[in-house]
């Protein structure tokens, strides 16, 4: 939690570019495994509740009168059943005061300030709702399907919690960099274990308890796999294989803030000639990225560019063949990355990604692609001082993607299919590193770099091996 002015500063703010209304911001509850009372899932409080708030104490909605400069924090007091089993927790009116809140009011108020509301034909502003208890709250309170609550969200609210969570603050660049920091720790903990003989499991758990280890989590479901074709390759019990590489994506969440990187590695400890080839393509669309990326620059023109700088490369190697811009057009390199470049980051690993993409990542002048591939980029428009962005190129060779584009003939006439043939048992490469956009340019996040350059992956490997 940072100082009580930041969240009053935080609300002062929406409340100007809210303008009118009443704002609610609704906490996450707990999240019961299989069962109520037990063997709950760790508790993850709401990203924009916790912006605005600050508390993570499940059960909590924050109120936000516009029109009246009242704000109220609204939940009830744990009991001694509750005290018994979690031990005591700071009332509700200490936690509002802890973030400069001066009313509170017991659940059941929240209908009465709705009630009011409605009669009055106020404006009532949420966000769109991504939990399905959430959702049942708001049809009780204000009368909306849940199919319909996406709909009725308030693109007000939407557009001025993107505005101010886009650009990060110097304490919230700060929380990045200490993630990022546990984020390198995870990641050479991966390089120093790989070796033919281990598991993936052991290896994407050790992972994950780097992240425990250090006072935080995991900031996503860790994806350690031989098959990194997989975009989201969750580790099995395989065992690590001579000659094959092993992609890890892992993150940590620390103080509420993510680190993302991803790292590719021969389990052999050496890449071998064609995997060289492969990855110097990926490091040198990684790199372009890193010169180019700038206040004012379209993330979407630096997405495409790495695009015509890979199909370049892949035609160096008789992977691909043609007019490179139109093979760009047509999608073909989507072949090879079938993903964006890069997404923000902040508080979500993908940051603000439950308010719509069409509004975190794209704006009236850039607007998403329906293209396959491009499609799932997640940032198109203008970059701006203080945005955390990754920066992930990748190339995949996915057997069922080959099959499907090989037998429909499309985009034949880019690819060398028989070519692209003997690659079915590649796996895949990517890189992916945290960037702070700065006033001139951008830079690394975290305080040590995670190894990438192929030479200093394979001397970390071998310098660092832990039996």
């Amino acid at each position: 939690m940072f100082e009580k002015q930041t969240y009053i500063r935080r609300r002062n703010e929406l409340k100007k570019l809210v303008n009118d209304g009443i704002i609610l911001l609704f906490g996450n509850n707990e999240s019961p495994m299989n069962y109520p009372a037990n063997a709950y899932y760790p508790h993850r409080q709401d990203s924009s509740f916790i912006y605005y708030f600050g508390q993570h104490r499940e059960g909590l909605v924050g109120v936000i009168d516009i029109d009246n400069n009242r704000e109220t924090l609204v939940g009830d007091d744990i009991d001694v059943v509750d005290i018994v089993w979690y031990g005591s927790v700071n009332s509700v009116s200490d936690l509002a005061a802890q973030v400069g809140v001066a009313n509170t009011l017991p659940m059941k108020g929240l209908a009465t300030i709705v009630e009011d509301a409605l009669k009055s034909k106020r404006k009532i502003h949420f966000l769109p709702p991504y939990r399905h208890d959430t959702m049942i709250q708001i049809m009780d309170l204000l009368g909306i399907h849940p199919y319909k609550q996406k709909e009725a969200a308030s693109l007000e609210l939407i557009k001025a919690v993107v505005k101010m969570r886009s650009t990060k603050e110097p304490q919230e660049i700060e929380a990045i960099e200490k993630a990022c920091e546990v984020g390198y720790k995870m990641h050479t903990k991966a390089m120093r274990l790989v070796r033919p003989g281990v598991t993936e499991k052991f290896v994407g758990g050790q992972v994950d308890g780097m992240a425990n280890s250090y006072s935080s989590k995991v900031s996503f479901a860790t994806i350690f796999s031989q098959h990194g074709e997989i975009m989201h390759g969750n580790p099995s019990m395989d065992l690590l294989e001579a000659g094959r590489l092993a992609l890890c994506d892992a993150g940590c969440e620390l103080d509420d803030y993510c680190s993302d990187n991803t790292r590719t590695m021969p389990v052999s400890g050496k890449f071998d000639q064609r995997q060289r080839e492969i990855y110097s393509i990926v490091e040198a669309c990684h790199d372009y990225a890193l010169d180019v990326a700038k206040p004012g620059v379209k993330w979407y023109d630096v997405h495409m560019n790495v695009c015509r700088l890979m199909t370049d490369k892949l035609k160096e190697l008789g992977l691909m063949k043609g007019d490179t811009e139109e093979a760009v057009r047509a999608g073909a390199h989507a072949m090879f990355l079938p993903h964006g470049l890069g997404h923000m980051m902040g508080l979500d690993v993908h940051d603000m990604e439950a308010l719509d993409q069409k509004y975190v990542g794209f704006d009236d002048e850039v607007q998403p692609s329906d293209q396959f591939g491009t499609n799932c980029l997640r940032m198109g428009r203008r970059l701006q001082e203080n945005f955390v962005m990754t920066d992930e190129p990748g190339i995949y060779f996915i057997p069922a993607l080959i099959d499907d584009w090989k037998a429909s003939g499309h985009c034949k006439e880019f690819i060398n299919f028989d070519l692209l043939e003997t690659y079915k048992d590649f796996g895949g490469i990517r890189i992916e590193d945290d960037l702070l956009i700065t006033s001139d340019g951008c830079r690394f996040l975290g305080k040590n770099r995670i190894p990438y350059h192929p030479d200093e992956v394979e001397q970390y490997m071998a310098e660092n091996k832990e039996y």
